[in-house]
Parts: structure tokens; C-alpha cells; sequence
């Protein structure tokens, strides 16, 4: 372990956790460059369905940490990154907010997508790493952005 790691820094890799509040992402985001934050609504189902994709990834990427954040519950994130729709996913690296999954849209714009397509998205933002078993054209059809 590096000297400069606390052992808090990386206790939560390898977890799909959640966060109780706002404040509790802010401390994370101090000390973890690399996040993917689930905002969801509690019951809902397609929220239920990230949930199964994100706990998957969460255990193969330990460069990044997986956490899940109740919308109700981050009423300033809500208003500041403007989040209107939910699940919504926000993906940070080295510190900053890079980019956003917003539902299913670029996941083929169907509840039956892949983990593999959902990783092959978050590799884009460049918030973990990912190289597909296959090198199959079209393997990685998710693109960046709107």
C-alpha cells in the first residue's frame, strides 16, 4: 500500500455501496479519483436494473469505486447537475465529473442490455478500464455523450 493511501481511501473497492446523503459522496470524491454514482429512487425498477448491472462491475473494477445515492436524498446534486430523470448515472475521473448515463439510452434504449455493454459505456468516460474478450465489430456500439 502506498504511504500516502489511507486505508479508508480503499476500503470500499471492489463494492457496490450506498451512500446515506450528499455529504458522504463529497468525503469519497476527497479521497477516490475515479467514481461511478448511481442516483436513484427507491422501488423503482429500472433503477433495480442498473443496481444488478453496477454490483457486477463494482467487484472486477477496483480502479474506480461503485456507489448508489437515493435522489431523494441529494437534493443539491439534483438541482446543481440538473437530474431529471431517473436511473441516472454520473461518472467521475481523477476528480471531475466527465460525463453521465442518463436511463437506458445509449444501452440500447432496452431493460435487457448487457453488463458487458453498461462497462464497455463507463470505459468511454474513461472512468475504468475495458477490453472486450471479443474483437468483434461493433462490440462496443456506446458512444460518449448525447
Amino acid at each position: 500500500m502506498a504511504a500516502n493511501k489511507k486505508p479508508q481511501d480503499w476500503l470500499h473497492n471492489g463494492l457496490y455501496i450506498q451512500l446515506a446523503s450528499e455529504k458522504e459522496f463529497f468525503q469519497m470524491a476527497k479521497h477516490a479519483p475515479n467514481i461511478v454514482l448511481l442516483f436513484h429512487r427507491t422501488g423503482n425498477p429500472h433503477c433495480r436494473i442498473m443496481d444488478t448491472h453496477l454490483k457486477i462491475l463494482a467487484a472486477k473494477h477496483l480502479e474506480a469505486k461503485f456507489c448508489k445515492l437515493n435522489i431523494e436524498n441529494a437534493e443539491f446534486l439534483q438541482k446543481r447537475l440538473r437530474i431529471d430523470r431517473i436511473p441516472e448515472t454520473m461518472l467521475v475521473k481523477d476528480g471531475i465529473v466527465v460525463d453521465f448515463i442518463v436511463g437506458f439510452q445509449e444501452l440500447g434504449n432496452r431493460e435487457n442490455f448487457s453488463t458487458a455493454m453498461l462497462e464497455c459505456r463507463i470505459a468511454k468516460s474513461g472512468t475504468i478500464s475495458y477490453k472486450p474478450k471479443e474483437k468483434r465489430r461493433g462490440s462496443c456500439k456506446a458512444r460518449k455523450g448525447g
